[in-house]
């Protein structure tokens, strides 16, 4: 165990130890500010204006401003303290990636480019099967993506939307021969694919405006309809760039179909939306693949920039003051910790989980037990009322897990728990100060009791009627010894159908099905657990 306190982390002079002595989280808290001083000065003197005015006489837009301009520096900060800085690139790739190839395809083709076009034309009066087999022999002809088919149509009809576009360009100028150098790769690949060869025989000796014109007019033609004939639509049935928010009828919020029991009619999930439990395994995994995440965070409109994120404030009524009420006369309030979740998805799209996360964790530190299947309260203050509101649970837990996920991602949260520098009225937790309190009952409210009087500096002792499992002690440390560091966070996950009750998490814990996954209790569990100033009975 020794050999972990020793751990040299990625900032000069700090080792693993020093992220649970609360002296030394000031130190790390001033090593942040002389990393933003490096990069952005004018932003550190913005901050610090800030931290000193806790936020008083600010217009809410110029705090939400500073803070997600901060979070990527703290993003690249956490990153290189725990030597992640190449998975965390990757990852960020990977999110930038998508968003300016699918959600692009979806913004600037799906929903504007093509329905431009042929607003006065019906699909109906289309050959669509002689259209669909001209644009699949295009686009074997010229991508090479044979796995991902929306990814290779998204940078197709992009490619080809640029061409169209410097085609256009070049035309009014009356000079069109630099177009001609960037279509010959094109023209030869399709010369040199059988059935290219064949279906576009007279276009490849067209003029290059004239080239170009006809394979982005069969590219958005396509995708005009892919968006409208059922044939096309179930071919393209999942992919988020021809996904459309459900229009929302409060009088049948509950989608269902009537079941003949006999002496009795019973409702029931509609054919195909079953989900029946196995077991004790997780019955609700969550999105599992990053596109359907990316989708909600591009459904939002990002209202921090005008103060009117009312699925974090609520839905305020500026007449009569107050809040607006909904549908069935209960107000609208948003998120009860009113979370910065605008500004959260905002940061999310540019690939950044970990600046994403620790602005969730200014206001919800224990966000391992919110989110997905647990509160929707910020989808009921979404903007959207007349449609699908942003899943905002599901961006949260998303958020959450792709962290977790990262090396050494637990040890990431686990940081942020006690050291955040978002959070100016507590950046960091305060040494102990003599003082102790008891916390009765370890459920959601009373760990995260636990948490911010930790973080205050005192003593806590968290008891619960239930038997508390006990964690590893090689996990947990001690007063001497710091806790063994968790690279992968697999290590900690188990199947909840092999899962020990741990006691920990009240309600949580026993109140809560297998639609949740309980594996966040363990999260919040252990990162209370190893506080030199917190015991659990």
């Amino acid at each position: 165990m020794a050999e972990h306190a020793s751990w040299q982390l990625g900032i000069e002079g700090f080792s693993y130890a020093d992220l649970y002595d609360p002296h030394r989280l000031a130190d790390l808290a001033a090593a942040f500010d002389r990393h933003v001083e490096a990069r952005d000065p004018g932003l550190l003197r913005e901050f610090d204006a800030y931290r000193a005015c806790q936020g008083e006489g600010m217009a809410p837009e110029q705090v939400s401003d500073l803070l997600v301009r901060m979070a990527p520096h703290l993003g690249d900060f956490v990153a290189r303290l725990f030597h992640i800085e190449d998975a965390r690139r990757r990852r960020m790739a990977k999110v930038v990636d998508e968003v300016r190839t699918v959600l692009r395809y979806r913004d600037a083709i799906v929903t504007k480019a093509a329905p431009k076009r042929f607003k006065r034309e019906k699909v109906t009066d289309w050959d669509v099967a002689e259209l669909d087999a001209r644009f699949q022999t295009l686009l074997e002809a010229l991508t090479d993506d044979r796995d991902d088919r929306e990814r290779a149509v998204a940078e197709l009809a992009l490619r080809l939307a640029e061409l169209h576009e410097e085609a256009e360009r070049l035309a009014e100028n009356g000079d069109v021969s630099p177009l001609e150098a960037r279509l010959a790769p094109l023209r030869a690949r399709l010369e040199s694919h059988p059935g290219a060869a064949k279906r576009f025989a007279e276009l490849l000796t067209a003029a290059p405006v004239a080239f170009v014109e006809a394979l982005y007019d069969l590219a958005l033609r396509w995708t005009f309809a892919a968006a409208r004939h059922p044939e096309l639509q179930r071919r393209v049935a999942g992919w988020i760039a021809f996904k459309t928010p459900a229009r929302t009828d409060v009088n049948h919020l509950v989608p269902h179909s009537l079941v003949d029991r006999g002496v009795y009619r019973a409702w029931a999930a509609p054919e195909g939306r079953h989900r029946r439990r196995d077991g004790f395994h997780l019955t609700d995994a969550r999105y599992r693949n990053l596109r359907p995440v990316l989708y909600e965070v591009d459904h939002c409109i990002y209202c921090h920039e005008r103060d009117t994120d009312s699925c974090a404030k609520g839905m305020r009524d500026k007449k009569k003051g107050g809040y607006k009420t909904g549908p069935f006369g209960n107000p609208v309030t948003g998120c009860p910790l009113e979370e910065k979740i605008s500004e959260m998805h905002w940061v999310k799209r540019q690939g950044d989980d970990i600046g994403a996360l620790a602005l969730i964790m200014v206001d919800n530190p224990m966000c391992p037990g919110t989110g997905h299947r647990i509160c929707n309260e910020c989808m009921k203050g979404c903007i959207y009322q007349k449609t699908e509101p942003v899943n905002i649970p599901e961006i949260e837990t998303n958020v959450l897990t792709d962290v977790l996920h990262l090396p050494y991602g637990f040890e990431v949260y686990s940081l942020l728990t006690r050291w955040n520098p978002l959070n100016v009225r507590r950046p960091y937790m305060l040494p102990y100060n003599g003082k102790n309190v008891l916390v009765v009952g370890m459920g959601p409210a009373g760990y995260t009791l636990a948490h911010y009087l930790a973080n205050e500096g005192f003593g806590v002792v968290g008891i619960d009627g239930l038997k508390i499992e006990p964690l590893p002690p090689e996990l947990v440390g001690d007063l001497d010894t710091p806790p063994q560091p968790v690279e992968d966070f697999e290590r900690l996950y188990e199947d909840l159908a092999d899962r020990v009750m741990l006691g920990f998490g009240g309600v949580a814990e026993y109140g809560i099905t297998v639609r949740w996954d309980k594996n966040f209790l363990k999260v919040i569990y252990l990162t209370l657990a190893r506080r030199r100033n917190f015991r659990c009975y």
